[in-house]
């Protein structure tokens, strides 16, 4: 069985498609420690598939063996940061913020290089600030990582959601020397909105990607045949539904912006990928709202579920304090509501 995949901007005929069961966050990159004899000396690197997001798990441990390697992310999530943790990593994040676009430079990585650095978590568009990353910085990146015999774990999950004129790269297309040293994560999530059936994907390597099979086969067995089926017939079909959801995105994220900065003291970067805005709102920590004084993003998170009845997501879990995540992906209505809901407190 041959899988063909645009993804990566590459046709993939693998050796073998193992389908795996994702129990766990959709997004899982890291964990598991894997003996050093995996690596199979002269292995050839033609690339292979593994479905399910949760392979990468076990390429991670595959790439980094010594309990003092780093790794360095771009972005910070819980669930990236605590699994790197699992293996020993030490991992560096290397902060962004609206001015630089909430995107890195080559500048920004050298410095945080060191000899014992391994891998780079890189995501485009970005979960949570939307940032999406220009071709030619993303090849200046792929390069800099070849140069310096760095494994790329890239995050393309949210691909096809791109708006304004925006347009994702996948950096294994723009620098294609980096394809022995270079993991591709998607999966069906996001794409085709189909995020309880629990299918993803992982490119790379074959000696990669068997090391991930043999953690996955432990781990969480196999998918359902009925998700591999829906799977099979999502990636085989075409693009038309995704379009229109991606419209549908792109309404609500435009509206959710406008009523956002239309509270006094947000300060927001728009979107420019994923289903998620990331506003600035430090100005009303310190400050006394229903009665309460909310010190952190945290705090406020909190009083705006008590209060508003409205379910963010703090900064705090992505490394920013300061900021919260907002989704766009549920309906016109029940955004309109909550974004009200959340004013007249803020206002208040």
């Amino acid at each position: 069985m041959s899988f063909t995949s645009p993804y990566a901007g590459t046709s993939f005929s693998p050796r073998s498609i193992t389908f795996t069961n994702d129990n766990y966050n959709t997004r899982q990159t890291v964990t598991l420690s894997v003996a050093n004899n995996d690596l199979e000396e002269g292995t050839t690197t033609n690339s292979t598939v593994v479905w399910s997001v949760y392979g990468t798990t076990g390429t991670f441990a595959y790439i980094i063996t010594d309990n003092d390697t780093a790794a360095i992310t771009l972005s910070k999530t819980t669930t990236s940061v605590s699994e790197a943790a699992t293996t020993d990593t030490f991992t560096v994040v290397l902060t962004t913020d609206p001015a630089s676009g909430f995107r890195v430079t080559v500048e920004q990585l050298e410095a945080a290089r060191t000899e014992r650095t391994k891998a780079l978590m890189f995501v485009s568009p970005s979960n949570p600030t939307g940032a999406v990353y220009p071709a030619d910085e993303i090849a200046a990146i792929g390069r800099w990582a070849v140069e310096h015999g760095i494994w790329v774990i890239t995050d393309e999950i949210y691909e096809h959601l791109v708006y304004d004129g925006h347009e994702h790269h996948s950096i294994r297309a723009l620098v294609p020397e980096i394809a022995d040293t270079c993991l591709v994560v998607n999966g069906v999530a996001k794409t085709y909105a189909m995020t309880g059936w629990r299918v993803g994907w992982l490119l790379g390597p074959a000696h990669a990607i068997r090391a991930a099979t043999n953690l996955q086969s432990h781990a969480t067995s196999n998918v359902s045949n009925v998700s591999q089926m829906a799977a099979l017939a999502a990636v085989s079909g075409g693009l038309e539904d995704v379009v229109m959801m991606r419209e549908s995105f792109d309404r609500r994220r435009r509206r959710m912006v406008e009523m956002l900065r239309s509270i006094d003291g947000v300060e927001l970067m728009t979107p420019q990928g994923a289903f998620y805005a990331f506003p600035d709102l430090s100005a009303f920590l310190g400050r006394t709202i229903a009665g309460n004084t909310p010190e952190t993003t945290v705090d406020l998170a909190a009083l705006v579920l008590d209060e508003a009845r409205v379910a963010i997501v703090p900064g705090e879990a992505f490394g920013a304090p300061g900021y919260a995540r907002l989704s766009f992906a549920l309906g016109d209505d029940d955004l309109g509501e909550g974004i009200t809901r959340i004013a007249d407190l803020l206002n208040g």
